[in-house]
């Protein structure tokens, strides 16, 4: 059957600053009395059944997120897409699309099937979502695809778990039509799909450009929000993201994390100029080809940027700290269409005062707050809200209600050890007495930190971390002040008293000194001259060290003048008195 779907050509999108990904906006969502009549039909072809993870995939196809693709892939599209992270045609592509049902009863459907056939694909109500229309049936080799697309085949890799246990052997090709859109339930009020961000940012806002930012399982923090305003600072508008759907269970939950993010974006960005939206898609777990793909989603929703992170789309130690960065050396800009802004790892600097990166920070651990995904859910797992230069508490208040599982276990063990925990945020307790503080004689370890050091650290953090900046900054003030009004009297007064009390000290040991035996009588109840000479000294080097109390009398050097006002004024003549 000659199906009516829907595709926006490219010239629907000449007057924008963006173009979809290959040129097209594929929508394959059947509508009214056609998709009316399709269900109907739908009933009477051979079915397969999917999970949830096939139902977004379609939608995601179908809805135009992953154009040009129309479909799942044929096998040229296939090998080609896994060997040279390109479509048949040359257009870029990271990831296949690949269909391949699991299951003894689709397993006997599929070996029905031929070239040319339709099938329905219906989810757990037994009721058709989709039909695809097969134009290629083959078997692949699931080692060569784990190692081409994840660099490995080791099966503690979730993605290359998820071949083996979720594929089955023989994939379909073809494109696909969807019958039925599934409710997005609380997030149902908030979702965009791309023919309304293109509508809303080019058509009812009139940006110029847009900056997507992707985001997975964890809840806003201070890390996200310097790379969404240093965006801001360049790009008209800011689309975010935060993937919903299939987190793992001890992630936190989607609805407490897509709350964490209004909370924080109402109150601390422009409103106008930011778009939240849930982005319902399956987990790949590709590392640097997902970060890919990533991308070519945000040109599809009309972004003009791509913001990417350090550890975008990583997963555990498989792939490089910034693998994610070098993927993109492997494409031109002109064949990518949109432009990637990378971000190294954001910290904030207590020093410095600021979130920073290391491009534009110095300083060494010791002053520094590492921002995890993991340390943040780790400390909300055993009931402690991270420093607000982390997470802020709008964000983290709502995120620790959705961590699951809390505390500890029976055998008062968490997830993740609390060793690991402290040394991915709070680096300098391994190593500094406190935070900015000396180098301890010795190292402490992961494995020795209990949850004490972890609320140890977390007060210490707490207490200090906007001290540090703050108490140099008026160790400064009060040296440069020449206006001697606007500095702490106490200060001045409390040095006064110290060098008055040094002083003291100083002249008693003097006259101490000069009544000294040479020779002390008893050594244990009596000071010979020599004895009482270094008392002496260290009290005049005491003496020495205490700073200057600065009055505006003492100071009266520093403001002068070589000519009157009126001069420095433009004026020659003598000024009235």
């Amino acid at each position: 059957m000659d199906q009516k779907i829907a595709v926006a050509k490219t010239d629907s999108f000449t007057n924008y600053p963006q173009q979809p990904h290959g040129g097209k906006l594929v929508d394959r969502v059947l509508r009214g009395k056609e998709r009316e009549e399709e269900l109907i039909r739908a009933k009477e072809l051979p079915t397969i059944m999917v999970d949830l993870e096939a139902v977004i995939t379609l939608e995601m196809i179908a809805t135009g997120v992953l154009s040009p693709n129309e479909g799942f892939m044929n096998e040229a599209d296939y090998k080609s897409v896994l060997y040279e992270g390109r479509l048949k045609n040359g257009v870029v592509w990271p990831v296949p699309l690949s269909f391949a049902p699991i299951g003894n009863r689709n397993k006997e459907v599929v070996a029905s099937l031929s070239v040319g056939d339709e099938v329905a694909l219906a989810d757990e109500t037994k009721e058709p979502v989709a039909i695809l229309k097969i134009e290629d049936l083959f078997s692949y080799n699931k080692e060569e695809r784990a190692a081409q697309l994840f660099g490995t085949t080791d099966r503690n890799h979730p993605g290359v778990d998820s071949i083996f246990r979720r594929m089955g052997d023989v994939a379909l090709g073809g494109p696909i039509t969807l019958l039925r859109r599934v409710d997005w339930g609380p997030f149902e009020k908030i979702r965009l799909e791309p023919k309304d961000t293109w509508r809303i940012f080019y058509e009812e806002k009139k940006f110029r450009s847009v900056g997507g930012f992707i985001t997975g399982a964890n809840p806003l923090h201070r890390g996200h929000e310097y790379i969404h305003k240093n965006a801001l600072e360049t790009v008209d508008g800011l689309l975010v993201q935060p993937l919903v759907e299939m987190a793992k269970r001890e992630y936190t939950r989607n609805e407490f994390r897509m709350l964490s993010y209004r909370s924080v974006l109402d109150t601390y960005y422009p409103k106008e100029r930011v778009s939240l939206a849930p982005l319902r898609v399956t987990y790949i777990f590709a590392g640097p080809r997902e970060t890919v793909l990533h991308a070519l989603i945000m040109k599809n929703f009309g972004c003009t940027h791509a913001l990417i992170g350090r550890d975008h789309a990583g997963v555990g130690d498989y792939y490089d700290k910034y693998a994610s960065h070098s993927i993109f050396d492997q494409f031109s800009p002109e064949e990518l269409g949109i432009n990637i802004q990378l971000y190294h790892e954001v910290f904030y600097c207590t020093r410095c005062s600021n979130h920073a990166t290391e491009k534009t920070c110095s300083h060494d651990d010791r002053f520094r707050l590492k921002i995890s995904g993991t340390g943040i859910r780790e400390m909300l797992r055993h009931g402690v809200m991270p420093p607000k230069e982390v997470v802020r508490p709008e964000s983290s208040r709502i995120a620790m209600q959705g961590i699951q599982p809390k505390g500890l276990d029976e055998d008062q063990r968490s997830i993740s050890p609390v060793g690991k925990t402290i040394k991915s945020m709070f680096p300098f307790y391994l190593e500094a007495t406190r935070l900015g503080g000396t180098y301890r004689r010795e190292n402490l370890t992961t494995e020795e930190l209990t949850m004490r050091d972890l609320e140890a650290a977390t007060m210490d953090v707490r207490l200090n971390a906007d001290r540090i900046y703050q108490d140099i900054y008026e160790e400064y003030t009060y040296i440069g002040d020449a206006n001697r009004d606007i500095q702490r009297q106490w200060v001045t007064e409390a040095r006064e008293a110290l060098r008055q009390q040094q002083e003291m000290v100083v002249e008693d040991l003097e006259e101490k000194v000069k009544q000294a035996p040479e020779t002390a009588s008893d050594e244990f109840l009596y000071q010979d001259k020599e004895e009482s000479q270094r008392e002496l000294e260290v009290a005049q080097k005491i003496l020495e060290d205490i700073p200057s109390a600065l009055r505006a009398d003492k100071i009266e050097y520093r403001v002068w003048n070589p000519l009157p006002y009126n001069r420095y004024r433009g004026s020659d003549e003598p000024e009235e008195k």
